[in-house]
């Protein structure tokens, strides 16, 4: 994963350009579904990051549903929604509509994000 880097004078902290770097590389089918990861440890190294850093990113991607934690198999890229374009931004839309109300209703970042995650329980 020599493709991912770290940059220090982005204000985003490490593990959220992490994140970031390999949802867009899961999204773009540049890691397919089942592609394996890292370990936490070697990813860690050869970002020069702390091994917990490497492990949030990981964890909220689990979360998320972008990977899945196989234990001592490794982690692997979850399937996700197919690449259409047409698919992709019908699925902004929605997003966007659903941001949008949430607002309007008064609720901040975190509690939309929580909610999502309840909804998804």
């Amino acid at each position: 994963m020599s493709e991912l880097s770290i940059d220090p004078a982005d204000p985003r902290p490490p593990f959220e350009q992490l994140r970031r770097q390999l949802i867009d590389r899961i999204m773009t089918r540049r890691l397919p579904a089942g592609a394996k990861l890292p370990p936490v440890r070697r990813l860690a190294a050869d970002l020069e990051l702390a091994p917990n850093t490497v492990a949030r990113a990981y964890r909220e991607l689990e979360t998320e549903g972008y990977l899945i934690t196989r234990g001592r198999n490794g982690t692997i890229v979850a399937p996700v929604a197919p690449a259409d374009d047409a698919v992709q931004a019908q699925a902004a839309e929605l997003v966007s509509a659903y941001v949008a109300g949430m607002r309007a209703l008064g609720f901040g970042s975190e509690a939309i994000v929580g909610e999502v995650r309840r909804a998804l329980g």
